[in-house]
């Protein structure tokens, strides 16, 4: 993990919010908007956690989208909540005399759109949310209203994104729900819990209304090399929430559901193929794999942002390489021998094939998968015009 996310201008102690009506488990939202004069966006720095819990504050959609690459801000729908905040931050930004906005005020906008757009190439809940507040900028700019009501616009469907999201999460945990049988021990990898996301989370939502419900669950942490989403950030969320959990590393998932111990398994996307093929953290794939060979179902849960009914399977879905630093250091620190080579594609595609099921905000979807994803996303399509 290189030293430079670390430091980040306008970090701050981060606003605390309350558990118990909103869904952040741990008492911190991993993006809230703060409305003002130029309003500013507060992002809670992943990177830190689970030891230095501090935020990142900025009216700056530039540091967005380096909050965006640098991981301080992770998860599908968490990234394009705060791409769409970088958008409307980028209105606020942009210059504007005392008559309608002129061409300088547009392109300054879709600059912003465009480095935002470039932060990360799998996660489609990034260009979902981006192509959503250019729509909103179309209709706008069609109009005849001045930089005060365009900024207006854009704050309000940035806050829209952050609120259906939330709705979302909530409604994919109430179908998730079910799933989940009292005394259940499930494995999940990566995270996918309310910092992933506008709150409750995906994966890790049905896990949390099931505790609030009395079910007792015992969660398996896979740790996620190299990033360590699981050991700092879900085993954090678990512990938050009471939740029974065990860190494991990645290799021990086969030993535990060879001896029995694992009796479901359940992890988030980052985009979702039209057949239900399924990009998700790097190791993800392996997972299914064993889960298979094990007989234990393996649910994936996600918004339909996270469907992209553009691809017809996982095989279109670009895959993020990053730095391979960060799989030869970790904060800074050589792990591996100096000039060795190494690779990190930070995801992996699942075949549908081993996918049980998916669940979204519309409901529990199983395979063939086409018609009942092409099905949800068309449905909260409409409830949105």
């Amino acid at each position: 993990m290189n030293d430079e996310l670390h430091r980040s201008p306008g970090t701050s102690t981060p606003h605390r919010s309350d558990e118990s009506s909103s869904g952040h488990v741990t008492g911190y939202a991993s993006v809230t908007w703060h409305p003002g004069d130029p309003p500013e966006v507060e992002i809670l720095d992943q990177t830190r956690l689970p030891h230095d819990v501090r935020a990142v504050r900025t009216s700056s959609p530039t540091v967005v989208a380096d909050a965006i690459r640098g991981m301080q801000v992770r998860g599908a729908p968490a990234i394009g909540i705060a791409a769409a905040f970088g958008v409307a931050l980028a209105a606020h930004e942009a210059p504007a005399g005392s008559g309608l906005p002129d061409r300088a005020f547009w392109t300054h906008i879709e600059t912003a759109c465009t480095a935002l757009a470039a932060t990360r190439p799998t996660a489609v809940n990034l260009f979902w949310a981006i192509n959503r507040m250019r729509q909103r900028i179309d209709v706008v700019r069609a109009g005849t209203a001045d930089a005060r009501a365009v900024r207006a616009a854009l704050d309000a469907e940035a806050v829209a994104i952050l609120d259906e999201d939330v709705a979302a999460c909530h409604a994919i945990g109430m179908h998730g729900l079910p799933l989940f049988e009292d005394g259940d021990s499930v494995l999940t990898h990566c995270n996918a819990g309310a910092l992933a996301t506008g709150a409750w989370g995906t994966a890790l939502a049905p896990v949390f209304l099931a505790h609030r419900a009395g079910v007792r669950l015992h969660v398996f942490v896979d740790e996620t090399r190299p990033f360590l989403q699981g050991a700092r950030l879900t085993a954090w969320e678990l512990q938050a929430a009471g939740i029974d959990c065990t860190l494991i590393t990645d290799n021990m998932a086969a030993h535990f559901m060879g001896i029995g111990r694992v009796s479901k398994v359940i992890v988030g996307a980052d985009r979702i193929a039209a057949n239900g093929d399924v990009a998700n953290k790097i190791g993800t794939y392996g997972v299914a794999i064993i889960a298979q060979a094990h007989g234990i179902p393996m649910y994936v849960a996600a918004p339909t942002s996270t469907i992209d009914l553009s691809l017809a399977s996982g095989a279109a879905i670009p895959i993020e390489y990053r730095d391979p630093a960060e799989v030869t250091s970790f904060r800074g620190s050589p792990v591996a021998p100096h000039g060795v080579n190494a690779s990190h594609p930070a995801f992996d595609v699942t075949p549908s094939r081993l996918v049980t099921a998916i669940i979204t905000e519309v409901g529990v979807h199983r395979a063939p998968y086409g018609p009942p994803l092409a099905a949800a996303v068309a449905s909260t399509s409409l409830r949105r015009t």
